[in-house]
């Protein structure tokens, strides 16, 4: 079965590696089709590895998320899909942010097979003094990086 998982054409989502406790925050991933319903994940083909111990995957057992320095392969029929992350109120460990009292919510990624990208990227966001904001941003370039990845500036 893992030879299966291993050889079928994925996309990755990287979560590169933060500071401190933003490691520990999860982002839950959610996929929907182009009428926005949702993907539902199948757990024997979804699986995900740490970045910083290559060669070692694993399968998830109950939700799709990713933390700092995790990476997800899911594979995709032919079709556009939307991907998005989310955290909930009730995992951000009491963060101290602008937007602690929301749900923090990525952008809108828009992934078509017929033009696949092999990895996209997962950051958090912050305000113009590198202060957590509470969000995520996907895209398709890497983050900035200096000892960890610097969050993406929003407004």
């Amino acid at each position: 079965m893992l030879y299966a998982i291993c050889s079928a054409s994925a996309l990755i989502i990287y979560r590169p590696i933060n500071d401190g406790y933003m490691n520990e925050i999860p982002c839950y991933i959610k996929v929907e089709d182009e009428e926005g319903n949702e993907i539902k994940l199948n757990r024997e083909t979804v699986w995900y590895e740490w970045v910083e111990k290559p060669g070692y995957w694993y399968l998830y057992k109950k939700s799709f998320y990713l933390k700092g320095g995790m990476a997800i392969h899911i594979p995709f029929n032919p079709g556009r899909y939307k991907i998005t992350v989310y955290t909930p109120k009730d995992k951000q460990f009491g963060v101290e942010c602008a937007n602690k009292r929301e749900d923090w919510v990525s952008n809108e990624f828009v992934y078509d097979t017929n033009y696949p990208l092999n990895v996209i990227f997962v950051a958090p966001t912050s305000n113009e003094n590198y202060f957590y904001n509470g969000g995520w941003v996907i895209d398709n370039r890497a983050p900035k990086f200096f000892i960890y990845t610097r969050p993406k500036i929003t407004s």
